[in-house]
């Protein structure tokens, strides 16, 4: 009879780090198998990251969906307004004021004969623009300060700190009043600045917390004992496993600077005539608001719904970011 091979119970693999480990004959025959032999995980037995787990979970959310749906509408209006209202929302015709809605006016017109529909539409493009450079400013100011106090910790994780803490110590709403009434322009920088001052202390704490517990993780003292500088360390290691907190407050603080830049524009300190925006509209019906409530209406509720929108859309992402919520 022909001898039989000998079949090892176990089997020794490499690492691919200089070391060996002991397989049984069932995982050493796992790692024979070629780059596409499926093995649990993702595609090409590749094991699924937290990413592509996130978006796995949000597209089998109709939160997410309709979230999602909203806020792409409100981004297509705002950079074509004129595919769907026709006409400039400056223009205003004082005899057809406070009139209901009418041909080419469905929302009706204001006190100053303005269509109501065409300014709500316009209005759109200021809110979402103001929202996402304030996000975009503050997540990035707030993660690069927070991030490298978490690192390196010290003085400058102290330094920040106390800094953090006086401006929690700032009333938001006041702190514009202040601030932006002496400034005249009529453009969105200033409350954009406004924003980014005063919002970057939330996001810094954030980031602060998550390098400080992704610096403690195995994966960061391997990297370091290999040699890798911290500038490596940080955004190679650190940063991608530190990003989805920051994310999760950042999306659902758009929603509310989109708020904010509403309340100050309505107090009459943030974005000032001939600027077209939602507080501008609901602080300017106001007074109208008996004689003609659908002037105060329409840019309330595409406020409301917009804000609504980024909560939504924000609480989804935390719940599939989130791996205790699974």
């Amino acid at each position: 009879m022909p001898e039989q091979p000998y079949e090892p119970e176990g089997a020794i693999a490499g690492t691919g780090m200089g070391g060996a480990m002991d397989l049984g004959a069932s995982e050493a025959t796992t790692l024979e198998k070629g780059p596409g032999a499926p093995a649990g995980g993702g595609p090409a037995g590749r094991p699924r990251s937290l990413w592509s787990d996130a978006w796995r979970d949000l597209r089998r959310n109709p939160v997410f969906l309709l979230s999602a749906l909203v806020i792409l509408f409100l981004v297509f209006i705002s950079l074509w307004p004129s595919a769907i209202a026709s006409g400039s929302p400056l223009s205003c015709d004082l005899a057809k004021s406070q009139d209901g809605p009418g041909p080419g006016a469905p929302f009706g017109y204001d006190g100053q004969g303005c269509n109501v529909y065409t300014r709500t539409v316009y209005g759109a493009r200021t809110s979402v623009t103001v929202g996402v450079l304030a996000t975009l400013g503050v997540a990035v100011l707030g993660s690069v300060l927070g991030g490298l106090a978490g690192y390196f910790g010290g003085w400058w994780d102290a330094l920040l700190s106390r800094t953090t803490d006086i401006f929690f110590a700032i009333p938001v709403v006041l702190g514009g009043l202040v601030l932006l009434s002496v400034v005249t322009s009529n453009t969105v920088w200033p409350v954009i600045g406004f924003m980014v001052l005063l919002g970057w202390p939330q996001i810094s704490r954030i980031a602060r917390g998550s390098v400080i517990t992704a610096r403690q993780h195995d994966y960061v003292q391997a990297a370091r004992a290999l040699g890798a500088s911290d500038s490596r360390v940080l955004l190679r290691h650190i940063a991608p496993n530190a990003v989805a907190p920051v994310i999760v407050v950042a999306t659902i603080a758009l929603g509310t600077y989109i708020s904010l830049e509403a309340t100050l524009s309505y107090l009459g300190v943030g974005l000032k005539p001939p600027s077209v925006s939602w507080g501008i509209d609901i602080s300017a019906a106001s007074p109208y608001i008996r004689n003609a409530p659908h002037a105060l209406l329409w840019p309330s509720g595409a406020l409301a719904v917009t804000v609504l929108a980024f909560i939504m859309l924000g609480d989804a992402v935390r719940d599939a970011l989130d791996p205790k919520l699974r």
